[in-house]
């Protein structure tokens, strides 16, 4: 019995060697591993299933059942070949700053608390809106990811534009937008007939025209919009909304811009993508998620705002116990600019991770990133089984095996049959998803770590499924 829960120190070094090897044999033999294992709820619940444990076991027995039991029941979102959905590709550095930040248990809502971290935080956020050229009134914080932040960001749209909530109002963006929007505003208590998704244009970006006749329909009825959301990044295609001129449009008619770049808006790290996201520095509030292409561990998302009072503005609240922390004006408590009181130090990750590699490693990793998915578009056209739909654009691709006399239907049917054969066998793990009623499959090749040799034995693999399913 151990009443202290307290280990010694020799017993806390050698329990740490243990961990520190097995992540970092797991980072070095990725690329040989299966991208995707999973057991039956049956399966795991023998393995692990048990009553409350009256007593503790050796710590080898604990992370000898995590190895053959959890860890290896795990889909591989950091795996080279891992190009389904947003990928996590995270990195070493990240992962010590988690444990740091764990082991010295820091409670990063208040200055009073943590004036260290919530510095480190500060500047952070700083570097960010300076990559995005956004004013020197901009600020944020980090939070857990997309969703929160897009929540954070609508729920300041709101307080600004309207004071509060309101029966009247009405919010607009394209049917490409990610679902985590749609959430956020229910969370708000928006009722479907006050949101408008827009069809998108034959490059799945937001249509001006659309919008523009959509809002002044609403208006002459008496309605009252008060958002545009944009897209910096589509997660089905990476298309990008035109940023510079609905930024132009916004401020003419009184709106709230807000950019979600959950994993699209690092791009602007490229050359490439700095053209595409051209108009970024001048929206109201942007979303990122540094763990998808800022190569951070889960969760680590971040929410900006161009005027970093109106984050204050919205969820500041000072009840009587937490009168000895308000502090003096120019301390910052990051639990007055959101949701979250409680918060996990997440910007250590992302600073030590910069300040170790510097943002032209980043660069590069961006870059390589966009120009694999233009590695995989050049492949998929020498082929004639592959229909490209949407081309390589911030690191997605999609496209559609097509034999000859097939029906759409069984085409569609086709492309599902592909992704479950290719999960069976483990070598890489792609998605589906649908544009324009139409079953597509989708690479997302942002992993820094992905090499040529990958994407093309990945699509030459699932050409040979396509073929046998086919009888080719």
């Amino acid at each position: 019995m151990n009443e202290k829960l307290h280990l010694t120190p020799e017993e806390m070094r050698e329990m740490g060697y243990q961990v520190v090897d097995r992540i970092v044999n797991h980072i070095c033999q990725l690329p040989d591993k299966p991208v995707t294992r999973n057991s039956s709820p049956s399966q795991l619940e023998k393995a692990l299933g048990e009553p409350l444990p009256e007593q503790g076991l050796d710590f080898e027995q604990i992370i000898q059942l995590l190895d053959e039991a959890v860890f290896s029941q795990i889909m591989h979102l950091d795996h080279p070949r891992f190009f389904a959905f947003v990928p996590g590709p995270s990195n070493y550095i990240g992962a010590l700053a988690t444990f740091l930040a764990s082991g010295f248990n820091v409670f990063a809502g208040t200055w009073l608390e943590a004036s260290g971290p919530a510095q480190i935080e500060r500047v952070t956020v700083d570097w960010i809106v300076q990559l995005f050229g956004l004013p020197k009134t901009a600020g944020g914080l980090f939070v857990s990811g997309g969703s929160m932040a897009n929540l954070t960001a609508l729920a300041v749209a709101r307080q600004v534009k309207l004071g509060g909530p309101s029966e009247n109002s009405t919010v607009y963006y394209s049917d490409q937008t990610h679902s985590s929007v749609e959430r956020a505003l229910k969370i708000l208590g928006f009722r479907r007939e006050q949101i408008r998704s827009i069809p998108s244009d034959e490059a799945f970006r937001l249509p001006l025209p659309e919008l523009e006749a959509q809002i002044q329909k609403d208006r002459s009825e008496g309605k009252q919009p008060f958002c545009v959301i944009a897209n910096a990044g589509t997660t089905n295609t990476g298309a990008v909304d035109p940023l510079e001129t609905l930024a132009e449009f916004c401020n003419q008619e009184g709106l709230w811009l807000h950019a979600d770049g959950a994993y699209g808006a690092p791009a602007i790290l490229s050359d490439q993508g700095r053209k595409q996201l051209k108009g970024i520095e001048s929206v109201d509030s942007l979303t990122i998620d540094p763990h998808k292409w800022l190569f951070q561990p889960y969760d680590t998302g971040c929410i900006l705002v161009r005027n970093s009072q109106h984050l204050k503005e919205t969820f500041h609240i000072l009840p009587e116990y937490l009168l000895d922390v308000e502090g003096k004006e120019q301390e910052v408590n990051f639990c007055d600019y959101g949701i979250e009181l409680t918060r996990s130090f997440r910007a250590l990750r992302l600073w030590m991770s910069f300040k170790m590699f510097g943002i032209e490693s980043f660069r590069r990793a961006v870059s390589h990133g966009i120009e694999m998915a233009e590695t995989a578009e050049e492949t998929l056209r020498r082929s004639p089984y592959w229909d490209v739909v949407s081309p390589a654009q911030l690191g997605v691709v999609t496209f559609r095996f097509v034999p000859d006399s097939m029906d759409e239907v069984t085409i569609d049917k086709l492309q599902q049959q592909i992704v479950n054969r290719m999960i069976q066998e483990g070598f890489a793990m792609i998605s589906t998803t649908v544009l324009r009623g139409r079953t597509v499959l989708r690479l997302c090749t942002i992993n820094p770590r992905t090499t040529k040799e990958d994407i093309r034995n990945t699509i030459q693999k699932m050409e040979d499924i396509g073929k046998t399913i086919y009888k080719i």
